[in-house]
């Protein structure tokens, strides 16, 4: 029996070959370094400004000035106190040569018709003494706390704080002087480090030894010490660069008369006589 099929029926379609898409190779994309690899020989300061060699004292960012101490601008970074920044002078007590080490960069920046700011000295300046070491009191603004019964304390008196930030912040000062207490707040030497980025002179924090284990923003921070008449021994707590294991004694400006110095020498070197105890009192 035949079946007749209807037209467009009974016939097998063709069968369609869809090519497969090609393979689009699409190539990795290269990896690249987060830093840029260093050529033979070439700084680490050449790469960013902050950056030096461990073994090695890094260079300043900022306008650095003599110290006036060839000893001690050779063991700062740049070859002298640092500009823009705050430094950290720690001390057993004052009166050690704190002024004396200071003078020859403040008389500079005197002499260069800029002021000088102090702020809570331990004591009155006194004129003579000041003008022997080259440093002229009419070019010298002693601020005070509001509260001089207060400035003593553990902490520091906000006026104190406030004055000496803005007189950072103004541009106009030549040298800071800031006698402040060891017990310091972390956010407020903060806030001084921050000001004084836009000082063009030194900024001088001059502390008790006990702030030496706290932490500190302060890029320089030194340890002073008397070492004798008209002598200061210096350590470096912090710089930017290795630490220095020995210490560094300075010869001051001389203070003392000839003989007032033999004297002060012949007691500090001679040995204690040992004063006559009774037989009577040993028994005893």
């Amino acid at each position: 029996m035949a079946l007749s099929l209807l037209p467009g029926f009974g016939v097998a379609p063709a069968t369609l070959q869809i090519p497969a898409p090609a393979t689009l190779q699409i190539p990795a994309p290269a990896t690249l370094p987060l830093f840029p690899p260093a050529r033979p020989g070439r700084l680490p300061e050449e790469l960013h400004p902050a950056l030096w060699r461990a073994h090695q004292l890094g260079r300043a960012q900022e306008v650095v000035l003599a110290s006036g101490f060839a000893e001690l601008d050779a063991q700062l970074p740049g070859g002298g106190w640092p500009a823009g920044v705050l430094t950290e002078l720690l001390l057993p007590h004052a009166g050690v040569g704190e002024l004396r080490l200071l003078a020859p960069v403040l008389a500079r920046q005197q002499g260069a018709q800029r002021s000088l700011m102090w702020f809570d000295p331990p004591a009155a300046p006194c004129a003579w003494a000041l003008a022997a070491l080259g440093i002229a009191v009419r070019q010298l603004v002693v601020v005070h706390a509001r509260h001089p019964t207060r400035a003593r304390q553990p902490l520091p008196a906000a006026d104190t704080l406030w004055a000496l930030e803005h007189a950072l912040k103004s541009g106009h000062l030549g040298a800071a002087l800031a006698w402040l207490p060891a017990r310091l707040p972390v956010d407020a030497l903060r806030r001084l480090q921050l000001a004084a980025q836009a000082h063009e002179g030194p900024a001088f924090l001059l502390r008790g030894v006990q702030a030496r284990s706290q932490p500190s923003v302060a890029p320089l921070r030194l340890l002073l010490a008397s070492a004798g008449p008209d002598a200061l021994r210096v350590t470096l707590l912090k710089r930017r660069g290795p630490p220095l294991a020995q210490l560094i004694t300075l010869a001051l400006p001389p203070v003392l008369s000839a003989p007032a110095r033999a004297r002060a020498l012949a007691g500090r070197v001679a040995p204690v006589a040992a004063l006559p105890v009774s037989r009577t009192a040993t028994a005893a």
